[in-house]
Order: C-alpha cells, then sequence, then structure tokens
C-alpha cells in the first residue's frame, strides 16, 4: 500500500523536514562532490530544514560526516575527501529499503545501531559513476525517498555520452562526430581498435579529443594532435572507464546553457561562454577548478543565438526525460551552428560554477535556487511519474 498519502503523526507535522545531502561516492570526481556538497550545505536555510550530511568513501561505505562545510573546500590545489570528514573510520549509515520507513540508523561494530531518524528528501551531490548514473537514483526509488534532480532513466542516459548522443540524434538534435571503443574491442583487437580511431582522424582530421564515456568534470580527456600520443591517451581514458568515447575538434565558441524545472515546466537560464583558456591546451579539469577559470555570464550572444541555444537546452532536458535541472554544453561553430556537445544532470553546483551563475544571473540567486530544488524534491513523488 502506498504511504504517500497517509495521514502525518503530530510529531511529523511539528518538525521540519529533514533533507539528507549525500556526497563523495567511488568515482573519480570524489573531491569535486565534497566541494559542491559543503557550498549546498552553508546555503541550505537552516530555519526551514534539519540538515543530516552523509559521505560515502571511495570505497563506498556510507558514513556520517560531521557538518562542517568549512572544510570542505579546496585547499592547497588539493580536493577533500569523505575519510577526513567521517565521525568514525568503522561506522557506517544505511537507509532503510522499505518504502514505508525512510529511517536512517547507524551502526558501528560491537554497538547497538542507533535510529537517527526519517529522511524527507535526499539531495544527492554526487558527480560521475555510482552516483549520478542513475544507480543512487534506483536506490532511492526502492527506498521512497524523493530526491533532487532527474530519475533512473535520465540519470543513466545523462553520464553515458554515447547513450545521450543516440538520444540526441533520434530527437533530431544535432551533434558532432564520434566514434566509441568499447572494452571488448580493446581487449579483443586493439589494433583493430587503434585502425578505427585513426580512420576517424583521417575522415574528420586532427585533433581528436579521447575521453572517458561515462565521466565527467573534465577527468581523463586528452587532446590527441597526432598518432603518436593515441596509445597514450586511451590508456589515460581508461583508467576512468573501460568504454572510451572520441570526438573530433569542433571549431567555434563554448557555449553553456542551464535548465530549471518551474512549476509549468523546464525554463533555460541566459546562457554563458567559455573563453578559450591561454594557460591550459582546453578546458580541462585544472582550469575548471583548481584555477578556477572563468566564463562569460551572460555569453555575447545575438537574441537569435540565445533564443536558440535555450531552445535546445530545453529540448535536450526533454529529449533525456530530466528532471529538476541540467547544465547543457554546446559549441557554436563557425558557420553560426549549435552543437549539443552533452548534458549534465548534476552539474557542478558551487557558487562559482557555470549553473549557479547563469541562474544568478537570470535572476534566481544561489540560496533560492537551493530552496527550489529541495521544495521540489519533496512535491514529488518516486515511482513511475
Amino acid at each position: 500500500m502506498s504511504t504517500e498519502n497517509l495521514p502525518q503523526s503530530p510529531e511529523q507535522q511539528l518538525r521540519k523536514p529533514r533533507v539528507a545531502v549525500v556526497f563523495g561516492g567511488r568515482s573519480s570526481e570524489h573531491g569535486i562532490s565534497v566541494v559542491t556538497a559543503g557550498a549546498v550545505l552553508r546555503a541550505i536555510d537552516r530555519t526551514k530544514y534539519d540538515v543530516l550530511p552523509i559521505g560515502i568513501t571511495a570505497d563506498g561505505r556510507w558514513a556520517l560526516t560531521a557538518d562542517e562545510p568549512e572544510r570542505m573546500a579546496i585547499t592547497d590545489r588539493r580536493t577533500p575527501n569523505v575519510e577526513e570528514l567521517a565521525e568514525s573510520d568503522e561506522g557506517g549509515v544505511v537507509l532503510s529499503v522499505d518504502p514505508g520507513s525512510r529511517e536512517v540508523v547507524y551502526s558501528e561494530p560491537g554497538s547497538v545501531p542507533k535510529a537517527l531518524g526519517e529522511v524527507d528528501a535526499v539531495f544527492p551531490m554526487l558527480h560521475g559513476p555510482y552516483g549520478e548514473d542513475g544507480t543512487l537514483q534506483g536506490l532511492l526509488e526502492l527506498s521512497g525517498v524523493p530526491y533532487v534532480g532527474s530519475g533512473v532513466l535520465a540519470s543513466a542516459v545523462g553520464q553515458d555520452k554515447e547513450y545521450m548522443k543516440r538520444v540526441f540524434v533520434s530527437f533530431g538534435l544535432p551533434v558532432g562526430p564520434y566514434e566509441v571503443i568499447r572494452p571488448r574491442e580493446w581487449a579483443n583487437d586493439p589494433a583493430a581498435a587503434r585502425k578505427k580511431i585513426v580512420d576517424f582522424a583521417g575522415e574528420h582530421g586532427w585533433p581528436l579529443f579521447i575521453k572517458p564515456a561515462r565521466g565527467g568534470s573534465s577527468m581523463g580527456i586528452t587532446k590527441v594532435d597526432d598518432l603518436a600520443g593515441l596509445d597514450d591517451a586511451i590508456a589515460e581514458a581508461q583508467r576512468h572507464d573501460p568504454k572510451i568515447l572520441v570526438e573530433s575538434l569542433l571549431r567555434g565558441r563554448e557555449i553553456e546553457c542551464g535548465v530549471l524545472e518551474f512549476e509549468d515546466g523546464p525554463r533555460a537560464s541566459v546562457p554563458a561562454e567559455i573563453p578559450p583558456v591561454t594557460s591550459h591546451d582546453f578546458y580541462d579539469f585544472e582550469a575548471k577548478y583548481i584555477d578556477s577559470a572563468a566564463g562569460l555570464v551572460p555569453a555575447p550572444l545575438t537574441d537569435e543565438q540565445t533564443a536558440e541555444v535555450q531552445r535546445l537546452a530545453v529540448a535536450a532536458f526533454d529529449a533525456a526525460s530530466c528532471e529538476g535541472l541540467v547544465r547543457a554544453d554546446f559549441f557554436l561553430t563557425e558557420d553560426g551552428e549549435f552543437v549539443i556537445n552533452e548534458i549534465n544532470t548534476m552539474p557542478g553546483f558551487t557558487p562559482i560554477s557555470m549553473y549557479p551563475r547563469m541562474w544568478q544571473e537570470s535572476g534566481v540567486a544561489y540560496t533560492e535556487l537551493v530552496d527550489r530544488l529541495i521544495q521540489a524534491a519533496l512535491t514529488r513523488s518516486t515511482g513511475l511519474r
């Protein structure tokens, strides 16, 4: 029996909604996830919500962490990790998979498990596999706990760049040339897989970008100018994902646009532009997070160009069945056409990240953005919708 419409007890009616901020995780984007969660924890209105910070360690343990966002920042060019924030080296947090409970339990070896109370919504600040890719969303669906952001399908599509592009093509959205090397292809016949990439370069030209098919934060991406650097680039991408994506260089401008779901449907923010980064070969991890290369908000576009990229961003949001929020990344090519590169279903979310900056310029301040996403989660059901 569904518990969604059951009457609440007096205790439930009186208490503030409890929001679990979940961060860290098993992907290579662990540290950036911690940084992002720190910004969200600072922004949540504690007069409206109780907050439960839960970190997932690099090896997958769910840990109760200190509510100390000041410790969750990049210092000396180093990202933080959950292990440093966990209140115990051995204690673990378990979320009930009984959809009628939503109970969170904390336990340590040799101790009686301690109930931490129910959770009303989860803000999953995880990036990459084992969090942003539909896996955590599936767990929350089983548990009956509402959450911020896209559901299982959209999260999985948004994480796998191959299938993301396939979805976009099926909806008539413009994508650039790409090739995919699957793990079995490389394992069974690396020479044939390498030739496949070389043939792609012969058709579309060098340089190429070799990247993890299911990665993020520009980790594991290498710009390859010729055949000599190909094997090292493949090895670097495969450190993050055995499936790799090969893309040709699209000459033009990098444009981003945020999408936020309102009561009447998704709306697009003012777009932003990522100008050429002179100190880096491309807009890589170091440029994004360590050196904080700044984008231009709003992007210097014509009214017609702005309207078109906003239309395409919302179309991409709808094509992948997204919910809540998305950052859509484009190239504005030299012939004046927009090509969609990818969407991020849980984009970078610090106050200086592009997604919040675009919405700030569109009239939605950072704290309001966080609150709007939490409120949307609290009013959304789990299950088929």
